[in-house]
């Protein structure tokens, strides 16, 4: 049987049958409202607008703000995990993991929009131990990658590294040269062994 959504207010008797994608959009649109208005910002109704459903959807789909945030910080981050994974596939070399690093955080406006939602995932989860655990689980998601090139102790150094460059390359107004950047993971991995130079 096909589940239906109440009308919204001045609809009168009208129903809509479930949309099936409609929740998956309207987690997406809040992953757009996130980017551009912040935590702080995201209302119902600017997720409705960018999702194109009646207001009356999304709260009856989510039933706080703070559930809609959750699930769609949520859906983010499963994203970004398997990205981030899929980006070491073809590594087989030290410079190859070099690249890969340099390329993360020099990415421009490409990995802008997955940088921001990441730091405002990191700002709400300083209040919220929901968030918090969900930051944790993705930090050694993104260890655990990291450390089978490097091993544990350096993946923990990188990763922290990594973070803090890619939230300068966000909030400089003169991008670093990509040497620089270079340098500064190349220091970071020190004499990988079982890798050449």
């Amino acid at each position: 049987m096909d589940r239906v959504e109440p009308a919204e207010a001045g609809e009168g008797r009208r129903v809509r049958r479930h949309d099936p994608e409609r929740r998956t959009r309207i987690l997406d649109a809040a992953l757009d409202v996130l980017v551009t208005d912040g935590a702080a910002g995201m209302t119902h109704r600017k997720v409705a607008a960018r999702a194109d459903v009646p207001l009356g959807s999304v709260t009856y789909h989510f039933s706080s703000l703070s559930e809609l945030q959750a699930q769609a910080f949520a859906r983010y981050v499963e994203q970004r995990t398997a990205e981030f994974e899929g980006l070491f596939t073809d590594v087989e070399t030290r410079e190859d993991l070099v690249e890969v690093l340099v390329e993360l955080v020099q990415g421009g406006p490409s990995r802008r929009r997955s940088a921001v939602l990441g730091f405002e995932l990191h700002l709400a989860a300083l209040r919220n131990p929901a968030l918090r655990a969900l930051t944790q689980s993705w930090t050694r998601d993104s260890r655990a990658v990291l450390a089978r090139f490097t091993g544990p102790e350096i993946a923990g150094r990188l990763d922290a590294l990594l973070e803090g460059l890619i939230m300068h390359a966000l909030l400089t107004t003169e991008p670093e040269p990509r040497e620089v950047t270079r340098e500064a993971i190349v220091q970071a991995l020190g004499p990988v062994i079982g890798w050449g130079t």
